[in-house]
Parts: C-alpha cells; sequence; structure tokens
C-alpha cells in the first residue's frame, strides 16, 4: 500500500507542528487462541489514547494506523467518521487545538510475517506465542500512533491475555483483575515499545551495583524462549554475558542503566537478529542452540547481547532525529559490541571476528551500486528499511575503531559521556556527536566527519618497497587508491608490520611503524633501515578501514606460509586481504580455493575456520570458471573429507568440517560418507551426528536427489518441532525436480499462506547451485513479477523474494542484459526495489569478472 510510507518531509513537518505528552495503549490479546472465524485476517482490539499539543491551533497533521477496521476516532471529545478519516494507513486530524487527546479504537492484525504482533503456533504442542517487531515503522500495526524516532513520549500498556498466559512489555508488569498493566516508561520511540505475551519458559536472576557515592543500582533479569526450546536453553551464560556487559557499560558511561529491569525474550520466526527494546530486548530463537556449536556461535551470540544493550544508550536513551542518523545508534552498537565482548568478557579474540566476519559484510556493501556514506540520505521509510545494511553497521563501527584510534579513547569515551548527559531522553543529529568528540578529543571532527562519514566507497592501501644494497629498507611507503565512482583519499591511522621467517619456521612480526597515510603515497620514514621484509602488512592490527593489498614479495610469501603466520589476527587480515582480491578479480577462484585447502587446516580461530568454508565455497560456485566448476568442487569435496578425518576428535574444527563436507557435497562417495554417518553404518569418533546435524547433511542428499520425500518425512516424525518443520521445509524445495520447484514458486510468489520463517526456507531450499539448469526457466518469470510482490506483499517478504530469487545461478552476460533491461524499463519503480535490483545485478557483474579471471589464469 503506497500511503504506508511516510516520507523525511512529511516527518519534519509533523515534529515542527506536533508534541507528544503520553500514550496509554489497551491491547486484547484474547483472540490469539482458538478457532479463527471468519475469512479476513485474525485480528485484536487496539485502543490507543495519546495526549499531544499543537504549535498551531487550527491545522491538520495525522496520526498512523494499519489496521483492517477501526471501530471509532475522538478527537477532544468529538466523534470522528473513521470511513472519512481513516484511509488504512493514516488517520486525518483536522482543526488540531493547542492540547489535544486522540483516542482510536481498531480491529489490528496478527502477523505472520515478523512485522507487527507476530503470532506463532508451536507445532510441538500447540501453544501459541506472541511478540512485537517494529524497527522502522511497524508500531502503527499495533496502536495508533505518531510514527517517527522525534516524537517521543511516555507510555502506558495494558494488555488481556488468555488465561495462564504471562505477558511482558518496557516496563515493569502486574497482573490483577485480569488485566497485566505495566508501569509507565520513559520518554521513548514507538519503534522500541514491545509487547511480548504466551506460555514462555522465564528465568530470573538479578543484576546489582554500588556506585562511588554509595548510591546502589539493582535490575531485576529475565529471559524467556518457547517450552519447546526450554531443556536447550543455557539461561546462565546468557545472564553471565549479560551482567559482564551491565558492568563494562556502567565503568565506561559514567549513566546508570536507566530503564529499570532488563528482560531478554527468545522469539521464533524473527526477521532480525535482535531488537533493542529498552527493558525488553527480543533476539531471534536460534541463539538458543539445539545441537553442538562452535565457539563462534557462542561469541556471535555474546556479541549480540552487548549490542543491543549498547543501544540502550546508544539509540534508546539518545535516539536520531531521522533515519539519516540511523548510524548513531547502530554503528555504536556494533563498534561496542566488539569493545565489550573483548574488554568484559571470555571472548578476548572479538576483534579478529570483527576484522574477518564484520569488515567482509561491509567491504561488499561499500562496493555495491548502492553504496552511501555512513550518514545517509534516508527520503522515507522504503529507504529506511534497506539502510540496516554493512555500511551502517559493520562499515561505521570501522570507522568508530579508526576514530578511537585517531582521537584516543578516553577522549571517545568521554565524549560518550558527555553526549548521553547532554541529549538524554532526547534525539539528536550527526551536528552533536562530532561538537562533544571535539570537546574531548581537541581534534578537527568536521574535516574527519566530511572523509569518514559523509563520503562513500572503500580505499586500497598498497605497500612499496624500496630496498638498499645490504637488503635493507631504503623506502617502505604506502599506496592509497580509490576507485573511480567514489574518488575520495581518506585519512587513515595505520601501524605497517613488517615479518619474516624465523628459524622455526614461522612467520613473524619483527618491526611495526603507526602512521597517518594521507593523500596518494605516504612514506613511512620510521621503517627505513629494517631487514627486508617477507611481508608487508599495511593495515597490521586492523586500526582502520580499508582494503589491504600486498606487493609482489608479500604475495608470494603468503602463497608458501600463510599459515606460518603465528598473530591470529595478522592471520585473519591476510585472508581477509585475499578474499577481497578474489571478489575484485585479481586472484584467480582457483588460487583462493588452493590456499584454502592447503592452509586452513591450520587455523587455530575457529570462527576465521568458518568464515574460510563459506568464502571457498563461494569461490567455487560464483568465481570460478565455468569449465572449472567441476573440479574446483571436487578438489573442495576432497579437501573437506580429508580435514573432517584429520581433525581431533570431537574438536571444533571436526565439527566445522563436518558441517562444509555437507556444504560441498558433490559425488557419489560424499553423499555414501553423509548418508553412512547418518544412518551409524560408519561413525567418525568424536562426531556427535545430533538433529541440527542430520539435518546439515540431509539438504545436500535431497539436492542431489540421494533423499527423496519419504526419507524426509521420516526426519521430520523424528523432529517434529518448529525448527524440523524449517529444516524439512527447506530439503523438500531442495530436491530436484520440476514440479517441486514450480510448487515453491508458486508458494512464495503466488501465495502469502507461509509464514516469514517458511519463506526463508523455501527460497533457501529453491536456489541451489548444483541445479542451474532447473533454475533456468525461472529467470525470466522473476523478472515479470518482482514488482507485483513488491506491490501487494509486506516489505519483509518482499526484500525476501527479491534478494532470493534473483537468478544469481544464471551467470551469464543474458542474465545481466536481462537485469539492465528490466532497470531500463522500470525507472518509476520504488526505489527500493530497484535498489534490490542493481545491488544483485551488481554481484553478478562482479561473479562474471570474477570467472574470466579464473579462466584467463590458464
Amino acid at each position: 500500500m503506497p500511503g504506508e510510507n511516510l516520507t523525511r518531509d512529511e516527518a519534519r513537518e509533523r515534529a515542527a507542528l506536533l508534541s507528544v505528552d503520553g500514550y496509554e495503549v489497551s491491547l486484547d490479546l484474547r483472540s490469539a487462541t482458538g478457532e479463527h472465524d471468519g475469512d479476513g485476517p485474525r485480528t485484536f482490539r487496539s485502543v490507543t489514547t495519546v495526549r499531544f499539543r499543537c504549535a498551531e491551533p487550527g491545522a491538520s497533521s495525522f496520526a498512523d494506523l494499519i489496521a483492517p477496521a477501526v471501530t471509532s476516532v475522538s478527537l477532544n471529545g468529538r466523534d470522528l467518521d473513521p470511513g472519512q478519516v481513516f484511509d488504512g494507513s493514516r488517520i486525518l486530524l483536522e482543526d488540531l487545538a493547542a492540547e489535544n487527546e486522540l483516542v482510536v479504537d481498531a480491529q489490528c492484525a496478527y502477523s505472520r510475517t515478523g512485522e507487527g504482533m507476530h503470532r506463532f503456533v508451536d507445532p510441538e504442542d500447540g501453544e501459541v506465542y506472541l511478540y512485537t517487531q517494529y524497527e522502522p515503522a511497524d508500531a502503527r500495526r499495533v496502536f495508533a500512533n505518531f510514527e517517527q524516532p522525534d516524537l517521543k513520549a511516555p507510555y502506558r500498556f495494558e494488555v488481556r491475555a488468555p488465561e495462564g498466559w504471562t505477558v511482558w512489555s518496557n516496563g515493569v508488569g502486574d497482573l490483577a483483575d485480569g488485566v497485566w498493566r505495566f508501569a509507565e516508561t520513559k520518554p521513548i520511540s514507538t519503534y522500541i515499545t514491545c509487547v511480548v505475551a504466551g506460555p514462555y519458559h522465564y528465568v530470573t536472576d538479578h543484576y546489582e551495583r554500588v556506585f562511588e557515592d554509595g548510591t546502589r543500582l539493582e535490575i531485576p533479569l529475565g529471559a524467556m524462549c518457547r517450552k519447546g526450546l526450554a531443556p536447550h536453553f543455557d539461561a546462565d551464560d546468557v545472564f553471565l554475558v549479560t551482567k559482564q556487559g551491565l558492568d563494562f557499560f556502567h565503568d565506561h558511561f559514567d549513566h546508570p542503566y536507566p530503564f529499570g529491569k532488563y528482560d531478554q525474550a527468545f522469539v521464533p520466526e524473527y526477521n532480525l537478529g535482535a531488537m533493542e527494546n529498552p527493558g525488553m530486548v527480543t533476539f531471534r530463537e536460534e541463539f538458543i542452540f539445539r545441537g553442538k556449536v562452535t565457539q563462534a556461535s557462542y561469541e556471535g551470540r555474546a556479541n549480540v547481547i552487548l549490542h543491543e544493550m549498547a543501544h540502550m544508550w546508544f539509540g534508546d536513551l539518545v535516539t536520531m532525529e531521522w533515519w539519516d542518523d540511523l548510524w548513531l545508534k547502530e554503528s555504536f552498537a556494533d563498534f561496542m559490541g566488539a569493545f565489550a565482548l573483548v574488554g568484559a568478557t571470555r571472548f578476548t579474540d572479538g576483534w579478529i571476528t570483527f576484522a574477518n566476519r564484520r569488515k567482509a559484510w561491509a567491504y561488499r556493501a561499500d562496493q555495491l551500486p548502492s553504496t552511501h556514506p555512513v550518514t545517509a540520505d534516508i527520503r522515507d521509510l522504503q529507504d529506511a528499511k534497506l539502510n540496516f545494511d554493512g555500511i551502517t553497521y559493520a562499515k561505521g563501527a570501522s570507522v568508530l575503531k579508526q576514530l578511537v584510534a585517531y582521537a584516543g579513547q578516553d577522549a571517545f569515551l568521554e565524549g560518550a559521556r558527555r553526549y548521553f548527559k547532554r541529549h538524554a531522553y532526547g534525539n539528536t543529529r550527526l551536528g552533536d556527536l562530532l561538537s562533544v568528540l571535539e570537546e574531548t578529543s581537541g581534534r578537527d571532527m568536521a574535516a574527519w566527519s566530511r572523509a569518514w562519514l559523509e563520503t562513500a566507497g572503500v580505499n586500497s592501501l598498497t605497500p612499496q618497497v624500496l630496498l638498499r644494497a645490504d637488503g635493507t629498507v631504503d623506502e617502505l611507503a604506502v599506496v592509497q587508491e580509490a576507485a573511480e565512482s567514489h574518488p575520495e583519499l581518506r585519512p587513515h591511522r595505520v601501524a605497517v608490520g613488517l615479518y619474516r621467517r624465523t628459524a622455526a619456521g614461522t612467520l613473524e612480526r619483527y618491526a611495526q611503524a603507526e602512521t597517518d597515510v594521507e593523500g596518494p603515497r605516504t612514506v613511512v620514514a620510521e621503517l627505513a633501515g629494517a631487514d627486508a621484509p617477507e611481508l608487508v602488512l599495511v593495515n597490521d592490527d586492523d586500526l582502520t578501514y580499508c582494503k589491504t593489498r600486498f606487493d609482489d614479495t608479500s604475495l608470494a610469501t603468503l602463497r608458501e606460509a600463510l599459515g606460518d603466520l603465528t598473530d591470529p589476527l595478522a592471520r585473519a587480515l591476510c585472508w581477509s586481504a585475499l578474499w577481497n582480491m578474489t571478489r575484485d578479480a585479481l586472484l584467480p577462484a582457483r588460487d583462493f580455493i588452493g590456499l584454502v585447502l592447503r592452509f586452513a587446516g591450520r587455523e587455530t580461530d575457529i570462527g576465521v575456520l568458518q568464515m574460510l568454508h563459506a568464502w571457498a565455497e563461494s569461490a567455487a560456485v560464483h568465481y570460478t570458471a565455468p569449465e572449472r566448476r567441476e573440479e574446483a568442487a571436487r578438489r573442495l569435496a576432497e579437501g573437506a573429507a580429508e580435514q573432517l578425518r584429520a581433525a581431533g576428535e570431537g574438536s571444533e574444527q571436526q565439527l566445522a568440517w563436518a558441517r562444509f563436507v555437507a556444504r560441498v557435497a558433490c559425488a557419489e562417495a560424499d553423499f555414501e560418507l553423509l548418508a553412512s554417518l547418518l544412518d551409524g553404518t560408519e561413525t567418525l569418533p568424536g562426531l556427535e551426528v545430533d538433529q541440527e546435524l542430520r539435518w546439515a547433511f540431509l539438504e545436500p542428499l535431497a539436492a542431489h536427489g540421494a533423499a527423496d520425500e519419504k526419507r524426509l518425512d521420516e526426519e521430520l516424525a523424528r523432529d517434529d518441532t518448529a525448527s524440523g518443520r524449517r529444516h524439512h521445509v527447506r530439503c523438500l524445495a531442495a530436491r530436484p525436480s520440476e514440479a517441486v520447484k514450480a510448487q515453491c514458486w508458486a508458494q512464495v510468489v503466488e501465495s502469502d499462506a507461509l509464514s516469514n520463517a517458511l519463506v526463508e526456507a523455501t527460497i533457501a531450499g529453491f536456489a541451489q547451485p548444483s541445479q542451474r539448469e532447473l533454475l533456468a526457466p525461472y529467470a525470466e518469470k522473476y523478472f515479470a513479477v518482482i514488482e507485483r510482490v513488491w506491490t501487494e506483499r509486506s516489505i519483509q517478504i518482499g526484500m525476501d523474494v527479491v534478494r532470493g530469487l534473483f537468478p544469481s545461478y544464471e551467470d551469464s552476460e543474458e542474465t545481466l542484459d536481462a537485469t539492465d533491461a528490466w532497470l531500463a524499463a522500470h525507472e518509476d519503480a520504488a526505489p527500493a526495489l530497484r535498489r534490490l535490483v542493481l545491488e544483485a545485478r551488481d554481484d553478478l557483474a562482479r561473479a562474471l569478472r570474477g570467472q574470466a579471471c579464473d579462466a584467463a589464469a590458464g
């Protein structure tokens, strides 16, 4: 519905006119259970009373609400005709007084797309679970409001729920006379209000801190999940990280946690990783691990817990004025998540994960045609929805890491403390943050901002080494380059490291110099006279945000001795640089795969190893010349199986290689190994083939016709849970059959019967790299339907379909031409839709360049 969008100009006009004093929201969720009568959506009653002021009495404005029906609207005691003032997404408010009271009684719809009030029925026991998810603008699907971040207000929620349920919201709640009533919140934005309701399994704990002045802070802690996941719920570890994070942020922020309690809900069919609702944080329930996982998974969960906790200050206490400055919360939370992870928890190697995984996301996003400055131009809500991306999160966090190196950690944290004190419960723009950082650092933050926040693109840094006759360094320089599309050269604070082999055969750093790189070429004078290096790492310690390149000597050293690098961060940075070179068609895919096969087995950091698996698979599928794909797949499969058998019994490496074996299985011997591990005719000492691993083994068997529907149904009978059903749907969709693909397409494209989680699972199974010929007919169909899908479906489902069904495995010039033809014929399509198609086109063009590089290698 086009009217569901909201432009920045409309929001600014409304913010100049209105200020909101408070909301009272009453929800009746008793309709969530029982039979549903009628053909329309299942609905619940929502009654909202909002008190607000108008700067220009007599003016007109509007409130936001997306609901199937509105029963009544009252403005200042005057009844309005819903048929006249409500258009499906907005309520017209005319002749406003200086002080106003709006009362809206509506029937709102439960969601199956993870937007608004999501309703989930657990197939295991039939229990119903509810939770809300709003960002950026779906609170209006649950109650009438002014849906923009700078119209903050306190909220009082009351909820009627089915008997036996528990209800949670942002504030502390009590049940009396069949109604849950919640304490009034602090002034917060609409998108971070929250309601969670159902028969959740709930565990409690407590946090206490005494400050230097003797005051005591007590925070009740809670954590919850579906009853079916309770046996797997390691709440103790969740609470441990939570308490460590609260200690860390109180140590550094000098502003006590302001929102009372701290509940954390792990909920089903969640579209995001998590959401920072104050006092009521929501997470995807996949963070509760049903089987054995590596420490990288626990580290990832801890990082997200800390990321969301950082939002309590960056985002909830102080909120951006409009989505242009989304980075003011997301970049900071992403940086602070890693900062706290390393400083407060057992995951002391968190910066390695940041360098290897988070920055890879940023580097990819920053080279797409849709790249944008960290502080972005967000015209409307559709723009906002797509800007929760690698730029806003990971590049922004990388830039802040660079800022800490540039301005100093103490100055940076003191700036944050002043920022909280100055703007508590308010809204800010870029300039508000820059002004406090300039105060505390003494640096010219305007110039830094112009270079790092207000321009797009990623620079590459390459070493140039000139040697003297005696073999020592005469001059070492760093050459900075930029893409033609984004030619900005930036100031970089870097550490340049020199490495060489030792007598023991290891590759270790023997010299390092920190310097400021400015302009196209910077000489590092401190390294003149050093012994000749075998490897130069221009972003040693990962201080800046750049693509690292190598000189010929360094690249030759890595080809022979990458596994001999003893420093795990340096090793991760080299792997990341080599992957960027592969994506940039500077290193043939076969060479990257060869490096992985040669050295990945020696990788000690499990997160890096798992990232290498993903990159190697991508190199084989997307960047290998078509005539060499079969050979690349075979090499990977054989190498993975060899490493699986060589891995330590019961080790994380063994589990990671087992999952990788499943991902790259392509020959009869691979399928026989997977099948024998599944049925127990073969065992590997220490490898427990638990339920999650069973499904991982079954997908490639299904995709290659070695597991039919009967076999998959047998597995579902063994694991008839919500998770099991998602796996079952994905495996069914993976089968190599024209009829199966046609059915999947119809279920996702022509029907909205599937929930968001099952749409995601169906798409994941549908698109198999081993089924290029089977998928070929859907390229033309894709371009014929995407505009209709975008118009008719929710933006979340639209994004899933447009991204997930793009014919990326039909990687040919013909598909590129078809994409260009669609873009040329749809210049007036929704900008957000065009952005998604442009991004997919860029990935495809990059893959074709990579394939050409691989083919040219002979």
